[in-house]
């Protein structure tokens, strides 16, 4: 995969039937490559509504890829079970009965309570695994394959769709815009859940821990309504700046094989750095990329759940 990108990058810099490539610029490539597409040219243009842009970019579209994905898999595997005689499971749908279990009895149970379980956990599943998704999607280089064919094979021209299509970054959730949004639907989870539990009035009163002087309640006011949005906030930037800092840092790396060569003159600088200094090390990288997914993955889930615990324990 990441020879796929290194074989990507190298092609698109020299523009097509060019005498000599252009000087390599790597921070217009790495911004380029992580980056949602441009509003000025997006893959469906739509009306604006209310003064807003509706355009569909390439985040936008790999959100609908992503839940198409998580859709189509999760609803042709449960399907395929239910057909089955028997009610053990097995092969992928064993692996899937085991996350669906490991969430909703050591994330959700733990936080929400038995009472609550089965009516968070279907929420909390789906983040996981919209999440999950999104992020492992962004390790494979579908659209820079696709850069390469149409590169060598297909010659489209700078306006076609595919052209856009392939321009900016894959990983949905890299996006400060789309992690804001699952964000939102916690921050907005979190009041469903203290309101039905305590009531819509009493969730309000609960932001304030009891049997404290009024003083220190009225202090503690503008602290508390800051810390819900403070929470929604923590969310969308560790999920965003994770995910786009392993691919900036993967980037970075292969872009030496392009300074060096620029710096000596010599491709075979380029080459030598590449295979003894950029390649190794953007493998690794892309090994704990693997586990970054998983991990954020699981602490999005878990904040979200105990956020949400916390409103409904607030004695807790």
């Amino acid at each position: 995969m990441l020879l796929t990108s290194f074989l990507a990058l190298a092609l698109l810099q020299a523009p097509a039937g060019a005498s000599a490539p252009e000087k390599f610029d790597p921070g217009e490539t790495i911004l380029e490559h992580v980056s949602n597409s441009s509003h000025e040219d997006p893959l469906i243009r739509l009306p604006h509504l209310l003064g807003i842009d509706f355009s569909v970019t390439k985040h936008v579209f790999m959100l609908w890829f992503v839940a198409a994905i998580v859709f189509l898999i999760v609803t042709i595997a449960v399907r395929g079970y239910l057909k089955q005689d028997r009610l053990i499971p097995s092969g992928f749908v064993n692996g899937l009965e085991a996350v669906v279990e490991f969430v909703r009895d050591s994330i959700v149970l733990p936080n929400v309570g038995s009472k609550w379980m089965n009516t968070w956990t279907p929420l909390i599943l789906t983040f996981f695994f919209f999440i999950l998704t999104a992020n492992a999607i962004g390790l494979i280089p579908i659209f820079d394959v696709v850069a390469v064919i149409d590169r060598l094979l297909l010659h489209t021209g700078p306006d076609s769709f595919l052209k856009r299509l392939v321009h900016g970054g894959t990983t949905a959730t890299g996006n400060f815009n789309v992690t804001a949004g699952l964000a939102t639907i916690t921050f907005f989870a979190i009041i469903i859940a203290g309101s039905r539990a305590h009531g819509a009035v009493r969730h309000w009163i609960n932001l304030v821990p009891r049997d404290l002087s009024p003083v220190i309640k009225v202090g503690l006011i503008p602290i508390e309504l800051l810390g819900m949005f403070v929470k929604p906030f923590a969310l969308t930037m560790r999920l965003a700046a994770n995910m786009t800092g392993g691919h900036i840092a993967i980037l970075s790396i292969l872009s030496l094989v392009f300074i060096f060569t620029e710096m000596f003159g010599r491709l075979i600088a380029g080459v030598g750095v590449g295979f003894f200094v950029s390649i190794p090390l953007a493998v690794g990288i892309w090994t704990l990329e693997i586990i970054v997914v998983l991990v954020q993955a699981y602490v999005f889930t878990l904040l979200s759940a105990v956020f949400i615990g916390m409103a409904i324990h607030v004695h807790h």
